[in-house]
């Protein structure tokens, strides 16, 4: 029975029961989608047979065959999602091409494709693979399109993810609720926050929106996109993770039920009270029960019955109200009770975090508590959310026999700094899977925001198919070979990264074990920038007269080798990516410089002046590199949160200062400054430098007045520069300039 044009539903031999034919075809169509999507040449030349039996375990077998003639692959396997990644592993392994986030390179399949001989099965060490953090929809996915999601989704389904969060669209279905509950669009309205901001308010964290309301359109449209979302992941094998009703309810709710119990969250950030201490509608309260299940009908009644496993997060940053152990398992108890009285087979997920950020609170004693109301094991699954750097799986006993994810967090905010911890990553959830007693079910990434260090990320989804811990050396050179997918590929090429894997990917330093922020980013300021250590890290922990330099000339040296390699996008990205790094890195030398002279009893105004003067040049010279690649641009941002404005004037004005608040002061007068810092062309030109130029002019005015340094003064500088760029528009590089190639030849020889 032809289950799409050209292609054959095989029926596998080794299973023991084999479902519906017209059910696994339907299933399986969304693979051969991607396969046209992806790699169009070979429309043809896969052949997927999905078996059914009694395994837990996802599998999947590839073998050769022939269709008329030609080569065909064979990919049989017990669940959509082992096809996807027994799909990858012939395209990676036999095809030499791969998927990135700066695009899909799968069309490069030979003509004729490789032979994989011997049968080649593998299997998932873990049931979920899981992908995203709640506030990656904000500091990377707040502005994506259709087109953007699609690459992502592709790159996650290739990979086994078969757990996505899936955030977008929330905000109409709880728009929906609360006018049931009787609550005004103008109630409403007060409580929902801006479009970047959205993963905060999600979270309790903070309620309403700086720089103006929430159009209504927004929230319309990303419902329409989720629409859009939810089947493709569907038909790509992946379980969305969906949001509940989590509690957190707009202030006038309890004017309007003014017996419920509606508790005061804490303060966030910093930020006033008009934009924090978020009402709290207690689970235990009868209302709690009525808001969730009309959460949960609505959002079925939209998205099809697709899932039964909701995200719910209640004291991500937040106090609860009492620390008592029964006030909390009081909590959960009646949390998981709405959630099952809405859904019988709901599972509740939640971010570890809290136990990790605010650990002085959260004791063994009130976490056994917490869990401890959730009846059984496998109706909860927690995400151990830093397990690379800060895992609390042991501390709290495999959380007590609950269900839990190993997950790397790595990047926050978004930031940009090359680190990495392979062995962390590689071997750590081996060892977790094999602990005694353990209950970890899962393996998945969960980076606050996704901008560089992609090998970081793919080695862990790789090793969750190895029960043997990946090769760091073997795994470097196949993936050079097939991110520089070019006849011939220089060994130049090969050693950069072989360089760079066993150095800044492989820090061993436990102070700081997630990506460096470059102090450049940062407001200027006379102390406390450089060699900061925690998950917010700026010590450099390696040399980079070692690692960067040498590395960067072996990049260049196989780009003069192979005039190819500047055709390939990824080289051209690395290129620039490197040479950031070591301008990023050199800035910290010059601003030592800077303040030593300054800090100088000898020194004077115009030595002041001098020593800023590099300084200065350097981040001119990083703007003009960033502007050589598509992929390091402000615009990119900006016109993403513009594009959804349907042309108008005022909504666009009002998308594009959410946009720049959140990569800046983040918060109406800078509560979170610097947090969510790029490096992208137009950004260090436009805003990083004109902050460092007035620092400098501070200094060289201080010594030329025999003024103290006043650090408020100094602050109060910054934070009125990012006021005035957060409400400008336009005005940035809307498209590259220059080559980057002849670009990253002359800083080399001007910063090495």
């Amino acid at each position: 029975m032809r289950t799409l044009a050209g292609f054959v539903l095989a029926l596998g031999s080794t299973v023991g029961f084999l479902q519906p034919v017209s059910a696994v075809s339907k299933e399986i169509e969304g693979l051969y989608s991607l396969v046209q999507r992806r790699t169009p040449a070979h429309t043809n030349s896969f052949k997927f047979t999905l078996t059914s039996g009694n395994s837990t375990t996802d599998t999947f077998t590839l073998s050769d065959a022939i269709s008329d003639g030609n080569p065909q692959i064979n990919i049989e396997c017990n669940s959509v999602s082992a096809c996807a990644r027994g799909l990858y592993t012939y395209l990676t392994e036999f095809g030499g091409v791969d998927i990135w986030w700066t695009g899909s390179r799968l069309d490069r399949l030979p003509p004729r494709l490789p032979s994989i001989g011997a049968p080649v099965t593998r299997s998932s060490l873990v049931k979920y693979r899981y992908f995203f953090n709640t506030v990656t929809f904000s500091y990377t996915a707040a502005f994506y399109s259709f087109s953007d999601w699609e690459l992502l989704l592709d790159w996650m389904a290739l990979r086994g993810v078969n757990l996505p969060l899936a955030w977008v669209g929330y905000e109409y279905i709880l728009v929906e609720v609360f006018r049931e509950a009787g609550l005004s669009d103008a109630d409403i309205s007060d409580f929902l926050s801006g479009p970047p901001f959205q993963a905060w308010n999600r979270f309790g964290n903070i309620q309403g929106s700086w720089g103006g309301n929430l159009p209504t359109q927004w929230v319309n449209d990303q419902f329409a996109l989720q629409k859009q979302l939810i089947p493709r992941m569907v038909e790509l094998g992946m379980t969305p993770v969906l949001p509940s009703f989590t509690g957190f309810v707009p202030r006038t709710l309890s004017t309007l039920y003014p017996n419920a119990s509606i508790v005061v969250g804490s303060q966030w950030g910093g930020f006033p009270t008009t934009y924090t201490n978020d009402s709290f509608l207690e689970p235990f309260d009868p209302l709690f029960s009525t808001l969730q299940k009309s959460f949960i009908d609505k959002q079925t009644a939209a998205y099809g019955n697709v899932s039964h496993i909701y995200t719910l997060d209640q004291y991500n940053e937040n106090d609860p109200y009492s620390g008592d152990p029964s006030y909390l398992q009081n909590i959960t108890s009646a949390t998981f009770a709405a959630l099952r009285a809405a859904d019988p087979e709901a599972t509740w997920l939640m971010q570890g975090w809290l136990f990790f950020s605010d650990e002085t609170f959260w004791s063994t004693e009130r976490v056994q508590a917490y869990l401890g109301g959730v009846p059984g094991n496998d109706s909860m699954i927690i995400l151990d959310l830093y397990s690379e750097a800060q895992p609390q799986w042991e501390r709290l006993s495999s959380y007590y026999g609950k269900q839990w994810v190993w997950c790397e967090l790595h990047d926050y905010g978004g930031n940009m700094g090359f680190e990495g911890n392979f062995v962390n990553i590689t071997a750590e959830p081996l060892r977790a899977l094999s602990s005694p007693g353990s209950s970890m079910v899962g393996m998945g990434l969960t980076p606050e925001g996704l901008e560089g260090n992609e090998i970081v990320y793919g080695v862990l989804l790789d090793q969750v198919w190895s029960p043997t811990t990946i090769n760091r050396t073997s795994y470097v050179s196949s993936w050079v070979s097939r991110r520089y997918k070019v006849p011939r590929l220089p060994a130049a090429a090969v050693d950069a990264w072989q360089l760079l894997g066993s150095t800044v990917y492989n820090n061993q330093d436990p102070s700081s074990q997630a990506t460096v922020k470059s102090i450049l980013e940062l407001a200027p300021a006379l102390a406390g920038l450089v060699n900061r250590t925690g998950h917010h890290p700026t010590l450099v922990f390696y040399d980079t007269n070692t690692t960067i330099v040498p590395a960067l000339q072996m990049l260049l040296e196989a780009s003069r080798e192979s005039k190819q390699l500047l055709s390939i996008p990824e080289f051209r990205y690395d290129l620039v990516d490197v040479t950031r790094q070591l301008l990023a890195n050199r800035f910290i030398d010059l601003y030592e410089s800077l303040v030593a002279n300054y800090s100088s009893p000898t020194s004077s105004a115009s030595t002041v002046e001098a020593a800023g003067k590099p300084l200065l040049r350097l981040l001119y010279d990083l703007d003009r590199l960033l502007l050589t690649d598509s992929h390091f641009l402000l615009a990119n941002w900006i016109n993403a949160a513009t594009s959804w404005s349907h042309g108008n004037s005022t909504y666009s004005a009002y998308l594009e200062y959410t946009a720049r608040n959140q990569i800046t002061l983040w918060g109406p007068t800078g509560q979170i400054n610097d947090y969510a810092s790029k490096q992208w062309g137009g950004l260090v030109a436009g805003y990083y430098a004109p902050r460092w130029e007035a620092f400098v002019q501070y200094l060289v005015d201080t010594k030329q007045n025999g003024a103290s340094y006043n650090a408020t003064a100094v602050l109060d500088i910054m934070i009125e520069i990012g006021e005035k760029w957060n409400n400008q528009t336009g005005g940035f590089a809307e498209a590259i300039k220059g080559d980057s190639w002849e670009t990253v030849q002359f800083l080399a020889s001007s910063y090495s």
